[in-house]
């Protein structure tokens, strides 16, 4: 893993997000070594030549940046975007802990998605915030799934774990159900799993656009070649596969009253 500290132009950016007004990434790139992860295309600005999930820029004047600027009131900031907030290297340098503490006297609301246990480190500076929700990402249950595609993530357990002691602190919490893997994701296994812990569902699918596509059939190929057939026919050309997973997904939640909220891409 490359380190490098760096010095930011900003740090609480304008957001795209469809649920917030603003995002955070304290550090640049990412340690998790998700193999399909999409903020990859981010190597196109940062010109790194390492490859994705090799390299980490610590963004030292992160705090120092985070803590200028009028109010955030009535604002909702989300961390992080295009990485993880909770990397290993977070327990060295604690800048997503700095950051917060520096937003804080700024008033917004706060979201916070994350696939690291090391999240519940800072419930005493999340329950502060005028409202926040704490997000745990899950794409499978199986943990031996979870260690050939998000190596350096915390395991399934631990994840949950961390839901448990968010709901025991009165946050807010849900899970992030994505990306949906084709023959891979049992969405309603997860939220079997779950459903006692997350006031709310947020679900994506697999963009497999760029590189992600050819790595994901690259590791079906090698490690899981009986499952390549199912994945294949979610990507066919006029495949309605996602359409009806969609429809699944929101009929399931409605039956099931649950607070559902589908992010699909469709037709790419």
């Amino acid at each position: 893993m490359v380190v490098r500290a760096i010095t930011a132009r900003g740090i609480v950016t304008k957001s795209n997000l469809p649920a917030a007004d603003f995002v955070v990434n304290p550090y640049g790139g990412c340690s998790h070594g998700c193999i399909y992860c999409y903020a990859r295309f981010m190597k196109r600005f940062s010109g790194h030549e390492e490859p994705w999930g090799s390299y980490v820029d610590v963004k030292t004047n992160a705090a120092l940046l985070a803590a200028k600027g009028a109010s955030l009131a009535g604002k909702r900031v989300f961390m992080s975007s295009v990485t993880d907030p909770y990397l290993h290297l977070e327990k060295k340098y604690a800048l997503t802990r700095s950051i917060l503490t520096a937003l804080l006297p700024r008033g917004p609301s706060l979201g916070v998605q994350t696939k690291s246990a090391l999240i519940t480190r800072d419930i005493d500076i999340l329950y502060r915030f005028p409202s926040c929700e704490a997000g745990l990402t899950i794409t499978t249950l199986d943990d031996s799934i979870r260690k050939e595609t998000e190596p350096f993530a915390s395991p399934i357990a631990e994840r949950i774990a961390a839901l448990e002691k968010f709901r025991a602190a009165g946050i807010l919490t849900y899970v992030f159900i994505g990306p949906i893997i084709p023959a891979i994701t049992d969405w309603r296994a997860i939220i079997g799993a779950t459903a006692h812990l997350a006031d709310f569902y947020y679900f994506e699918n697999l963009n497999i656009r760029g590189s992600i596509g050819k790595g994901m059939r690259s590791w079906l190929s090698e490690r899981h070649r009986d499952l390549l057939p199912a994945f294949e026919r979610a990507y066919a050309p006029g495949s309605d596969f996602w359409d009806l997973m969609e429809s699944e997904i929101r009929e399931y939640c409605a039956a099931a009253g649950i607070d559902g909220r589908v992010f699909f891409h469709h037709g790419g």
